[in-house]
């Protein structure tokens, strides 16, 4: 299940890659920005209930909060290109 919030953020940064200008690209990469939060939220919750320690889970989550460090890093980059 976790595979699948991540899934969704590679989806919405495919999208991302297919804007029409700068602006765009931006605006975009901030939906992938939510949705790694999401998808962190998420996994966080799924550890909190979760009865047995999860490794998957963790691994995610670690991924998640790589990916989401990249994209922050790519809005600030495209942000300083543009003053």
């Amino acid at each position: 299940m976790g595979q699948r919030y991540l899934r969704l953020i590679g989806a919405n940064y495919r999208a991302a890659c297919l804007a029409k200008s700068n602006a765009d690209f931006i605006n975009k990469l901030k939906i992938v920005e939510e949705k790694a939060g999401e998808s962190m939220y998420f996994l966080d919750a799924f550890l909190e209930i979760s009865t047995i320690v999860n490794e998957g889970i963790k691994r995610l989550l670690k991924e998640a909060n790589e990916l989401l460090s990249i994209v922050v890093a790519s809005i600030k980059t495209m942000r300083n290109r543009e003053s």
